[in-house]
């Protein structure tokens, strides 16, 4: 029996959320498109997979059984297709390097510049990841390399190498009260609502809303952001605030959006990252210009 993929990534999707309308906004579907879906994947199979109430959705016993060989399915399958996919651009010369919310922005000219030289007859691509994929395209293989801000999902199956830290600072409405201040500190805005990252980034969303650092205090969610255009939008319309690395104060003004300091938050990291088991000679080279690169920005910063 063939079974098209997209069922299965529907059904782990609503497995995990156990939620319609949370699953199918994690895969950009409408509901009914979703329900669609399931309905087909399950007359497929001749077998229930999910029991539905207007209060809850559960597994049955043949759905649990599913989830997790259909996970161990979905990523051999994404492990397939990204192999396949470097050794084709491998041959064709080309690496192609992604980059997820303005990381390594500052260094990547010079970076590209020297990749340039080292192999002339190379050409390099260039794509910003969505935010719906922290990896920017990392893990299913469509690009080779990334300029990621840890953590992310499934960072267990990439190579990571960090290039430099920055501070983490608020953005928020020019209007909003703390706008008014040099330094936020941290307990301040602790009862703010936030303006998060998409649901489906597990990790990456907790981490810019500073969970682990909040001492149990639970996040007020005022909204959800996909793209640096609708992050700042919300923010000029003070639907909330949000966590930021400082450089995006440099890269991203928008009218009636500001950003400050917070006094006692962690750092936030950039890192050059490549997947598990790929071991090519012009990701390896890329990786080592990098490190070379970052290594004399922060030598040239520490001389000033």
């Amino acid at each position: 029996m063939d079974v098209d993929l997209r069922l299965l990534r529907s059904f782990v999707a609503v497995a995990e959320e156990l939620h319609f309308t949370r699953a199918a906004q994690r895969l950009h579907l409408s509901q009914p498109a979703l329900s669609k879906q399931i309905h087909q994947l399950e007359l497929q199979l001749q077998i229930p997979l999910l029991r539905r109430s207007h209060r809850q959705v559960e597994l049955t016993a043949a759905g649990a059984v599913l989830l997790p060989e259909a996970r161990r399915l979905l990523d051999c399958w994404s492990r397939a297709l990204a192999l396949t996919r470097g050794v084709a651009f491998e041959e064709a010369r080309t690496l192609r390097v992604g980059v997820i919310a303005n990381s390594a922005a500052e260094l990547i000219p010079e970076i590209l510049a020297e990749f340039n030289e080292r192999r002339p007859d190379w050409r390099i691509t260039m794509s910003q990841g969505a935010w719906t994929d922290p990896t920017a395209g990392l893990l299913d293989g469509e690009v080779d390399v990334a300029f990621l801000r840890p953590p992310v999902p499934g960072q267990e199956r990439l190579h990571m190498r960090m290039l430099f830290e920055e501070e983490r600072w608020l953005a928020m409405s020019a209007r909003h009260p703390l706008a008014a201040q040099e330094v936020v500190r941290f307990e301040q805005v602790l009862d703010e609502p936030f303006i998060a990252m998409p649901a489906e980034t597990g990790p990456w969303r907790d981490y810019w809303l500073a969970t682990t650092e909040r001492a149990g205090r639970p996040v007020v969610i005022g909204g959800e952001a996909h793209s640096l255009e609708e992050l700042l939008e919300a923010l000029a319309d003070n639907i909330g605030v949000c966590f930021t690395a400082a450089s995006v104060a440099r890269f991203s003004s928008q009218p009636g959006v500001v950003y400050r300091p917070v006094d006692t938050i962690s750092p936030t990291q950039v890192v050059v990252a490549w997947r598990c088991g790929d071991r090519r000679r012009a990701v390896d080279e890329f990786v080592q210009i990098c490190m070379e690169v970052a290594a004399r920005e922060s030598a040239a910063l520490h001389t000033q």
